[in-house]
């Protein structure tokens, strides 16, 4: 994969996860509210300083047995389930009741936003799953482009939580909703599709690492 494609699909991986409703998401919006339109950039400051410890802690401990083939096709095919998994997830919700509230429970009140988006966060077990399984999987792929490849995916991923979380915040400040539930079911069914195409390519590129035909060659009859 080239840096242009990695960025793209680390780009949209990243959104699909920050636009299901969560932890984070009500902090944003409940903080909003209260304190105006920089919350979310803050928030994303506090989440993304977490997730760039993980990801040099991960890469200082782990670079060499990343490298392995069988473990590599390992990560890959729980990496590409759980894309799968969310995927289902995301297009059954986007035809049922999924909305965007206006309300809900945050963290303690004074606590810092940048402060609140690391604990919140790390607090949050949806969170935890998704490195564990697909940003690892992103981070095996993106270590074969060096030190680029990691900088581009991090940009992507970090990039996504930045441009959603900031237009929540500054939606949720301004008194009004600029993204309706129709809109942002389309826009939750569309990313759900586009997990599915990456969850399968995922997969595809682990039998490969682990000498086994890939999706393709099976689906092609090779």
């Amino acid at each position: 994969m080239s840096l242009p494609g990695l960025f793209f699909t680390a780009l949209l991986v990243g959104f699909s996860g920050a636009l299901m409703p969560g932890p984070l998401l009500t902090v944003d919006l409940k903080e909003s509210l209260k304190r105006g339109a920089s919350v979310g950039p803050r928030l994303v400051l506090g989440h993304g300083l977490l997730e760039l410890a993980l990801v040099i802690a991960v890469l200082l401990g782990f670079g060499r047995f990343l490298d392995r083939g069988a473990v590599k096709g390992a990560i890959g095919l729980l990496g590409g389930a759980v894309l799968l998994w969310m995927a289902c997830g995301m297009i059954r919700e986007a035809f049922s009741r999924l909305a965007l509230k206006m309300e809900g429970d945050g963290p303690r009140r004074g606590l810092p936003p940048v402060l609140a988006g690391a604990l919140v966060s790390l607090s949050n077990p949806y969170w935890t799953l998704w490195w564990a399984t697909i940003g690892l999987s992103y981070l095996t792929r993106a270590r074969e482009l060096g030190a680029a490849g990691v900088a581009v995916f991090f940009l992507g991923h970090i990039l996504a939580d930045l441009t959603w979380y900031s237009a929540v915040s500054f939606a949720a400040a301004g008194g009004r909703r600029l993204l309706g539930d129709r809109v942002y079911r389309a826009v939750v069914a569309v990313c759900g599709l586009f997990l599915v195409y990456v969850g399968f390519w995922f997969i595809d590129s682990a039998l490969g690492f682990l000498g086994l035909p890939g999706v393709s060659a099976v689906l092609g009859g090779k």
